[in-house]
């Protein structure tokens, strides 16, 4: 899996997809957060950083699965999953190592987003008077939702050979489990159903963490989404052998 991990890594930075997603993610928040009256932090008159944690989830349906994408599907295309697997590492190996690079690339990629939490820190009135707890819940479902897109493009990416399919497939997927289920839930025709439905909405589940205060229950979810379609996408490696 280290061997995965570190050719993937290797593979990101190697070439300028790490750092076009990086830049074109960056520049999108930073104008949404800084510039744009409607969303900008300076207009909201306190400090506060839900406006990030609200838009942030909506560019990550986006970007996470273009980083997804050619993972598997290039592999498929060019014919180096069988020379890959054909070696003697697990699929689960493969999966898992391929999963941690695109993690850590998206931790990578928000990472510069906690120079905002200092920038409010400093300018809250007194210096300081921010929500430090809610950041730093808000920050946690961030990444494991971030993780779930990842598996969920994973999947996609194993699905087809095709990485403009796997990309539409995967950003309809994260959309569906993150905005999707959530409107399901409002429809008056499931009646008592509507409470479950939304409560495992994605959107649920990170508007829980980002209240401050880490259930248990919420992280578990979110972990187990993540081992699920890490299992679908090793399910389809064997199929695909």
């Amino acid at each position: 899996m280290l061997a995965i991990f570190r050719k993937e890594v290797n593979q990101f930075f190697s070439s300028p997809i790490a750092y076009i997603i990086m830049a074109v993610f960056l520049t999108a928040i930073g104008l949404m957060l800084w510039v744009f009256p409607e969303t900008s932090l300076l207009e909201a008159g306190y400090a506060d950083l839900s406006a990030f944690f609200s838009l942030t989830p909506y560019v990550l349906l986006f970007l996470v699965p273009a980083i997804t994408m050619r993972t598997i599907a290039d592999e498929v295309r060019t014919g180096t999953l069988e020379w890959l697997l054909t070696k003697p590492v697990s699929r689960w190996a493969i999966v898992g190592g391929k999963f941690l690079a695109c993690w850590l690339l998206v931790g990578i990629t928000l990472l510069p987003t906690l120079l905002y939490y200092v920038t409010l820190y400093q300018l809250g009135s007194p210096i300081g008077n921010i929500d430090s707890a809610g950041v730093f819940g808000a920050y946690t479902g961030l990444l494991l939702l971030a993780g779930v897109f990842v598996a969920i493009g994973l999947w996609a990416s194993s699905l087809n050979d095709n990485q403009v399919v796997a990309f539409v497939l995967g950003v309809f997927l994260c959309f569906l489990l993150y905005i999707g289920l959530g409107a399901i839930a409002g429809l008056s025709v499931l009646g008592g159903l509507s409470y479950y439905v939304a409560y495992f909405a994605l959107d649920e589940q990170y508007r829980a963490l980002g209240r401050g205060l880490i259930d248990s229950r919420n992280v578990i979810y979110l972990l187990s989404l993540i081992v699920f379609f890490l299992w679908l996408t090793v399910g389809r490696l064997k199929a695909a052998v």
